[in-house]
């Protein structure tokens, strides 16, 4: 059962992206109002597949909080089937971002209203509300932000997805970049929740293509900074490495320690807190050396019950 009062904290927000922020959430409705939070999502892995404008990340939270989700795959929506791909296969198409036959459905809607002139905050707005959602969800920017990456043994750069999906996160990484992020403002909302929220979040996401491209609109790391003993972060590696994702290959290829110590490190000149594993408690000096101040707590989010646990221990963390 979600929330009914607001008694855990007054407004939150949060910055999100990946599975691991979708269950994060999914915890934090259950002890806040999801009335009281906004939700601000990564969008530098959205691409177009198929013509239909993708936006993973926020189909991952949304799926997630509305209870529709894959428990198998932690993306896409539940008893999916794949009839479209199998079909699109025959043709010879390239089928490697599989999406689903219901999941179809949102992409068809999105695409249909970004076509018509909606911008893709109203579009978010409206998917959340058609899946029963009260939370207020936001992309990080209307504008067009594309992760790139770029391989180390042959200098190619490729799409997020390209290297996440189609190989497998495989091929070593030389460096990242958030094409267009410069140019791009962050959506109606976003400066405004930040700037006025009791607790900003940084959810237990990947610090390079989840957190990163977020970061890197205009305006919304110089809030962080200024709002800096506001800021929570949970960290997504847990005894050296991650629970779901790239995050130790990315951060160890790029000369960060694959460690809460290394989050710590790449978030501390905007997070003032930061939320640890148990396991990592040994390594709570080297968080707190670098003027981030180290919460431990149980970060393996196994089940709803310590997912709960975990966002109400992170929301009562704030300096």
């Amino acid at each position: 059962m979600r929330a009914t009062n607001a008694n855990v904290a007054d407004m939150l927000a949060a910055l999100a992206g990946g599975v691991g922020a979708a269950r994060f959430l999914s915890g934090l409705l259950d002890v806040v109002p999801a009335t009281e939070v906004t939700a601000i999502v990564n969008t530098g892995d959205d691409d177009k597949f198929h013509g239909l404008w993708v936006c993973p990340d926020l189909d991952s939270v949304t799926y997630h909080l509305s209870g529709n989700h894959n428990h198998e795959t932690g993306w896409g929506l539940a008893d999916e089937t794949f009839r479209v791909m199998e079909g699109l296969d025959r043709f010879g198409s390239p089928t490697w971002f599989r999406l689903g036959d219901r999941d179809l459905a949102t992409h068809l809607y999105r695409t249909e209203r970004l076509n018509a002139g909606a911008t893709l905050s109203e579009v978010t707005s409206e998917i959340a509300k058609a899946w029963g959602l009260e939370i207020n969800l936001i992309p990080m920017t209307n504008d067009r932000v594309a992760t790139r990456i770029t391989i180390a043994d042959n200098h190619e750069e490729q799409s997020l997805q390209e290297w996440f999906v189609k190989n497998q996160s495989t091929p070593v990484v030389e460096s990242v970049r958030f094409e267009n992020a410069e140019m791009a403002q962050a959506a109606p909302g976003v400066i405004e929740a930040l700037s006025q929220a009791e607790t900003i979040i940084i959810c237990p996401s990947n610090p390079i293509i989840s957190i990163s491209p977020i970061l890197a609109v205009p305006k919304i790391r110089e809030v962080l900074i200024d709002r800096r003993d506001h800021v929570v972060g949970v960290s997504p590696i847990i005894a050296g490495r991650t629970v779901r994702g790239p995050a130790d290959r990315l951060m160890d290829a790029l000369g960060i320690e694959v460690s809460c110590v290394g989050v710590a490190a790449t978030y501390q000149d905007f997070c003032g807190t930061l939320v640890i594993d148990s396991r990592d408690a040994d390594l709570a000096g080297r968080v707190n050396s670098l003027g981030v101040r180290a919460v431990i707590s149980d970060t393996m989010m196994s089940n709803s019950r310590i997912a709960a646990a975990l966002a109400r221990e992170t929301v009562a963390a704030r300096t």
